[in-house]
């Protein structure tokens, strides 16, 4: 199987190209990205990628839509870890990319592990009152609330619409209790030293439940990337995440 990488300039882009270099049965068939100086065999041309199986998109959310547009006019299928999908987003890739093939997946989250707690989440909502989602991510990421916080909030939403508190409280200062998805409050920190975390707060009257995810290393991304590039051509139209590939 061939495969490209577009945003292969950034951190997470190269790291897709090494992983797809270690693996016996994937050839690294181009690396694109439009802000390269030129290193490593990166290209600026959009061409690159033509003659690849599959694409992986790790570019910025700027730019991923108009990438999107293109790998489907290339006929290539795409894996996409870019964030900043929004649920009208995803409803808007849908409407351009149609029933494939080529075949599409997005993921708000490539680590098998926060893919298991968004899954504990989904499956503690009903039991509970009410929930707060709190994302924790470096001082480098673009934009917040993160996807992974978007897509749980909306799944506790889904699994649990009517969160219950005694009172709502008045923010005293706007913002003070953070952004909403679905009636959940999503709070986002921005700090150097962090990578990439997420708490989920679950309460009832005399007890909380705290489901939490940390990231230490951008290699745990790599085996949930190389799952949806290995099975992609199997997943028709556009896939919300790699839950269907994990059997959850």
């Amino acid at each position: 199987m061939r495969v490209a990488v577009s945003g292969a300039a950034g951190r997470m882009g190269s790291l897709v190209a090494d992983a797809v270099r270690g693996a016996d049965d994937l050839e690294l068939a181009g690396l694109f990205d439009p802000l390269t100086d030129g290193s490593g065999g990166v290209s600026a041309d959009p061409e690159v990628v033509r003659g690849a199986d599959v694409v992986v998109e790790f570019s910025v959310p700027d730019v991923v839509m108009a990438n999107l547009e293109r790998w489907r006019q290339t006929g290539v299928h795409a894996v996409v870890g870019t964030s900043g999908f929004t649920a009208e987003r995803i409803g808007e890739l849908r409407s351009l990319w149609g029933s494939g093939p080529p075949n599409c997946i997005i993921a708000p989250n490539f680590s098998i592990g926060a893919v298991l707690m968004m899954r504990f989440a989904e499956l503690a909502a009903p039991h509970f009152s009410a929930a707060e989602v709190i994302e924790l991510h470096h001082d480098r990421k673009a934009d917040a609330p993160s996807g992974t916080a978007m897509n749980t909030a909306e799944r506790i939403a889904g699994a649990n619409p009517n969160q219950q508190r005694h009172v709502e409280s008045t923010e005293l200062v706007a913002g003070a209790r953070g952004a909403t998805v679905g009636g959940v409050p999503v709070h986002a920190v921005r700090l150097p030293g962090l990578l990439a975390h997420q708490e989920v707060l679950f309460g009832n009257d005399g007890e909380s439940l705290t489901v939490r995810h940390d990231t230490t290393d951008r290699a745990s991304f790599m085996p949930g990337v190389l799952l949806g590039v290995r099975n992609v051509a199997r997943l028709p139209g556009v896939t919300l995440g790699i839950e269907t590939l994990l059997g959850i």
